[in-house]
């Protein structure tokens, strides 16, 4: 099994803020601005709160407008907008991200570790609001073993036609992938095959202390290879990530392995 850690969500050029990890310490990665998409931040909702009403919440001056549509995706929350029945947890890649993975022979089995960029919120005379001197941090937000890899969007089963990469815009482009989940993970069939995770500690990417790309992980990353990364990332006392790229694929290693079914551990419960 392969490791990929997949960049995702609001940050400071896409959406213009962090995403919010929830007072309850629900993970609510913001899907980016697009154009052209049929969801609008209007449509979804958690709890009892559009998306758009959240984000204007903790950030009043945002750049988004009522009227802006997004890309949601990866998509692993149900209950975020009305369903039709076969909705399945879902992940689009597409363009030289797409052919990153491809290059790099990602199949069935392989697991994505979703990571955006996020700040602790507070409830604050009944609005919710980014906790003050909480700075920004890289953390794993989801999860999604491969069950199965559409390449040929003409096989994809129709049922699954709502996902953004199954629309017109997207199948013009020859280099467009859909990746389904798997119905449970194959390391611990008790949970589902992709999910979004609830915030623990372990689950932070970014080193305390320092900005959000400088990475603290385990000693022996430095013994593997990652891509968008070299040798050098390793720094005296951090792993600077890289600034650029989606899909940061690890080579397989038993320790890595064992280091991304803990994140997932640490983050779901059975």
């Amino acid at each position: 099994m392969r490791v990929i850690l997949s960049r995702k969500g609001f940050d400071s050029q896409y959406g213009g803020q962090p995403s919010p990890i929830m007072p309850d310490g629900t993970l609510l990665s913001l899907p980016i601005p697009a154009k052209n998409e049929k969801n609008k931040y209007s449509d979804l909702k958690f709890n009892d709160k559009t998306i758009l009403e959240i984000i204007k919440e903790i950030k009043p001056d945002t750049k988004i407008k009522d009227n802006y549509t997004c890309h949601l995706d990866p998509d692993l929350r149900k209950d975020i907008v009305h369903r039709e029945k076969g909705w399945r947890p879902l992940f689009g890649q597409t363009y030289i991200s797409q052919g990153h993975l491809l290059k790099e022979g990602i199949k069935v089995g392989d697991l994505f570790l979703f990571f955006g960029t996020f700040r602790q919120t507070e409830w604050v005379d009944g609005m919710l609001k980014y906790k003050n001197n909480c700075p920004e941090v890289h953390l794993i937000f989801g999860y999604l073993q491969i069950g199965a890899i559409y390449h040929d969007l003409s096989l994809l089963p129709v049922e699954l036609n709502y996902h953004p990469h199954a629309q017109k815009r997207f199948l013009l482009n020859k280099n467009n992938c859909i990746y389904q989940a798997s119905d449970s993970l194959s390391f611990s069939p008790s949970r589902k095959g992709a999910a979004c995770l609830n915030y623990h500690d372990g689950l932070v990417l970014t080193k305390q202390g320092y900005s959000k790309s400088k990475w603290k992980l385990p000693e022996f990353f430095r013994e593997v290879k990652m891509s968008y990364h070299r040798p050098g990332s390793f720094r005296n006392d951090y792993f600077q990530s890289a600034l650029k790229g989606q899909e940061f694929v690890i080579e397989e290693n038993k320790y890595v392995t064992e280091w991304a079914k803990n994140q997932i551990y640490l983050g779901t419960k059975t």
